[in-house]
């Protein structure tokens, strides 16, 4: 059954999220330098540094020091951050929903630009539209998400300052929201200008992140059209009478759709993680701006809980490709 496979899906995760902790917990430790030092003034006494290791646990063998953090993180605690002193586990909490709102506008972005793209060289297959699209998308790849970033900040924030180029409101502008997803709860809200404000935040952070993704879903897509268009049932409905249209539309789509949605859950993950350099350049408040800082500031704490935190995100994006291929697939919802 498929709820079956879901659910052993899940319980792969664990041993999954047990080795990503296990090696966190090392690599973090073998590199050179004291976390407590940039806690301290130069030229503090002794006696306070031993008490800042004793208190972050510091001061004990490292395989004590895993199991006490393995035994917390089982509550979801992930301690105390080393820089600003605040539980990791809450730090965290406040920081993810706008860094999940970005990627999943950057996502919606990537796709329909992606699929838009490649509807259209198919379209125009043999023709200048499938030129054009092929030399859009192979422009696009070649141009990393973190420089197109500083190019719209150059282009969108100081020669043509239309839109902002940091942080993820006005922070003029009282919300008065229940949650710190702010873009969704205005949305539903229909608190209109309170998501005006957070789209206008997050239109360069997003498209950056998208137009990769978007170039990557279009080239594939296309070229797994192309593949259905030469099928049987392509060319039987071309010979009754349906127009190129409606045949990409209403019946090649779908099919070619299977070979792309595996390709956009794998660059996901990567979009995920492109969210580090990007929420850095454009000053947005969410977990891959938190996580520069925790590397910079070596605060040990912080960076354990934020890369579990990453790969707890990896794992479910390939969860839900396993419910889109059910979606798009029908006989794979009883294997």
């Amino acid at each position: 059954m498929f709820l079956r496979r879901i659910l052993f899906r899940l319980l792969q995760a664990i041993p999954t999220l047990a080795g990503v902790a296990v090696l966190v917990f090392v690599l973090v430790r073998v590199v050179p330098g004291d976390p407590v030092a940039m806690m301290i003034p130069p030229g503090a006494d002794d006696a306070v540094v031993l008490r800042l290791h004793a208190l972050y646990g510091l001061d004990k063998p490292v395989w004590n020091q895993f199991t006490i953090w393995a035994g917390q993180a089982l509550t979801g605690n992930f301690g105390v951050s080393i820089t600003t002193r605040q539980n990791v586990t809450g730090l965290i909490f406040s920081r993810l929903p706008a860094t999940l709102e970005l990627v999943f506008l950057a996502a919606t972005i990537a796709v329909a630009v992606g699929g838009a793209l490649a509807v259209m060289g198919t379209r125009f297959s043999g023709r200048g539209g499938e030129v054009a699209v092929d030399a859009v998308t192979g422009f696009v790849l070649s141009v990393p998400d973190f420089l197109w970033g500083l190019g719209f900040i150059v282009l969108f924030g100081v020669l043509l300052p239309v839109l902002p180029i940091s942080g993820r409101s006005d922070p003029t502008r009282a919300l008065g929201l229940a949650t710190d997803f702010t873009l969704t709860e205005s949305f539903l809200r229909l608190r209109w200008g309170i998501t005006a404000d957070v789209l206008a935040h997050m239109a360069m952070p997003a498209v950056a992140l998208a137009l990769p993704l978007a170039a990557m879903i279009a080239r594939v897509l296309k070229a797994s059209l192309a593949e259905q268009m030469g099928q049987d049932y392509a060319l039987l409905s071309r010979v009754k009478g349906f127009s190129r249209w409606h045949v990409i539309l209403a019946e090649a789509l779908r099919n070619a759709a299977i070979p792309t949605v595996s390709l956009t859950g794998v660059q996901l993950t990567f979009l995920v993680g492109g969210t580090v350099l990007i929420e850095k350049i454009f000053s947005y408040p969410g977990i891959g701006s938190l996580a520069i800082d925790a590397v910079i500031n070596r605060d040990l704490p912080l960076i354990q809980g934020l890369i579990l935190t990453f790969a707890a995100i990896f794992i479910l994006i390939n969860l839900a490709l396993d419910l889109s291929y059910a979606a798009l697939d029908p006989r794979l919802r009883h294997g």
